[in-house]
């Protein structure tokens, strides 16, 4: 049994996740839940494992409630691939524009970009230890014999007593940060033209045939003027590229995409046929996007660079306001690989009140910590926050319901002067209260005119 499985139990992600995201219960339990069977099938015997596949989530809800956030931090909870994606950006096979097999190369990527991290973290000192190495094979031979610095660009030469003498003795220099400013010639693989081809299964094909044959032959190196400062840098990324074996971490990368993936699949709604018409125009290519998402959420292989990935075991996590249409207009099939629906609320005063001070990274938190870079300290009253709470709920109930994110849009319209003469309030202390609120706030208190406040 693995120290995750023992700790990452439903009770300890629903905890995890209420450090960032206030309310929402249903919709955290369905996640953790999910997140946990995943635990429990990689316990299971190969043969039981092959035959459970996740259960899909589909999340309800007006936008700025939560949907993406409670996502993304299950998918850094537990530590697995993970990307978003908006349904809108596809399009149906034939058309113009990415088709939905691009999503699972977008994972496969962030997959490969999240193993390769790990595998550098621990060679960091090996990198820079045969960086140091390099760059003293490149120092040494074209360096002459001197005792005293001859400019800004040349370095502190000592006359060698023997080379390995002289090779420490520059190790010690270029560690001191004395030959920072010397300037040194490197080779370093030159960035080919960039290609853009037009989306889509074939031409992404093409492109990945390309890459591969480019990569055949050997990139073009070119040469370089850097200084020394700039070259331990650039050599340290080559040689933790030359330690890191690309097949070994292609193969660990499609295991977890394989096993742990998340996709959250954002805008589903947008390409409902609404309140069941179509047939023609734009709805033929929304009913397009979901007869293509269908083998892709229910289980097919797509060709990526890094092999072929079967996405069967990887979680979709769709989301969508279903303002409009309404999840009965998505095509039944589509409905069917979804099994799990919740249904988020909207946001009230209360909830915009403990959003500014309880999550991990509070909006008001946020704020102290930038003016506390001006040497400004601010405080918010427990009225001041209430004020702020009952503002951005009146404007949402009022205008267009942006949830949270209403919050933004105040705290920025009650600190603007404050944030623009920061720099000469240095070691001042200001206390944000109700009175202050309310005077930023003054013309909202009269009129109620919102037309200020909306995004």
């Amino acid at each position: 049994m693995t120290d995750e499985f023992v700790q990452l139990t439903p009770r300890k992600i629903v905890e995890e996740l209420d450090k960032y995201i206030i309310g929402q219960q249903k919709a955290k339990k369905a996640v953790a839940i999910a997140l946990r069977n995943r635990m429990r099938r990689k316990l299971l015997p190969e043969d039981i494992r092959s035959e459970i596949a996740p259960k899909n989530i589909l999340m309800i809800g007006p936008t700025g409630v939560g949907k993406t956030e409670i996502a993304r931090r299950l998918a850094k909870l537990c530590g697995s691939p993970f990307i978003k994606v908006e349904a809108t950006k596809f399009t149906e096979v034939g058309y113009v524009g990415r088709d939905v097999e691009s999503m699972i190369r977008d994972l496969m990527a962030a997959g490969v970009a999240m193993v390769k991290e790990e595998m550098q973290s621990g060679m960091a000192e090996e990198a820079k230890r045969r960086a140091e190495e390099r760059l003293l094979d490149i120092l040494l031979p074209g360096l002459s014999q001197s005792v005293e610095p001859l400019g800004t660009t040349q370095a502190t030469i000592i006359a060698p007593s023997s080379s390995q003498d002289t090779r420490e003795k520059f190790r010690k220099l270029l560690r001191e940060g004395k030959l920072a400013s010397r300037e040194v010639e490197l080779t370093v693989s030159a960035q080919g033209p960039s290609l853009e081809l037009f989306a889509g299964t074939q031409m992404e094909d093409m492109g990945l045939a390309l890459g591969n044959l480019t990569g055949m032959f050997g990139g073009k190196k070119k040469k370089r003027m850097v200084t020394v400062a700039e070259a331990l840098p650039i050599l340290e990324a080559e040689e933790l590229d030359k330690l890191i074996d690309p097949d070994k971490a292609a193969q660990e990368a499609r295991n977890r995409v394989q096993e742990s993936g998340i996709i959250f699949l954002d805008e589903l709604d947008k390409v409902a046929n609404r309140e069941g018409k179509g047939g023609s125009g734009i709805d033929v290519s929304r009913e397009g996007v979901q007869r293509d998402l269908l083998p892709i959420v229910e289980g097919s292989t797509v060709n990526t660079k890094w092999g072929p990935v079967d996405t069967t075991h990887i979680l979709f996590i769709a989301a969508g306001a279903f303002n409009v249409s309404k999840p009965q207009d998505l095509i039944p099939e589509l409905q069917g690989r979804f099994p799990i629906r919740v249904e988020l609320d909207a946001l009230t005063a209360q909830d915009f009140e403990r959003i500014l001070v309880e999550p991990k990274n509070a909006l008001t938190r946020q704020y102290v910590d930038l003016l506390s870079t001006e040497k400004v300290e601010i405080s918010f009253t427990p009225a001041a926050i209430k004020k702020i709470a009952e503002i951005a709920a009146v404007a949402n109930s009022q205008s267009e319901n942006i949830g949270a994110r209403r919050l933004h849009t105040v705290l920025e319209r009650l600190l603007e002067d404050l944030s623009f003469s920061a720099d000469s309030l240095a070691g001042q202390s200001v206390t944000i209260d109700e009175d202050y609120v309310g005077n930023k706030f003054s013309d909202f208190a009269e009129r109620q005119d919102l037309s200020k406040y909306i995004l």
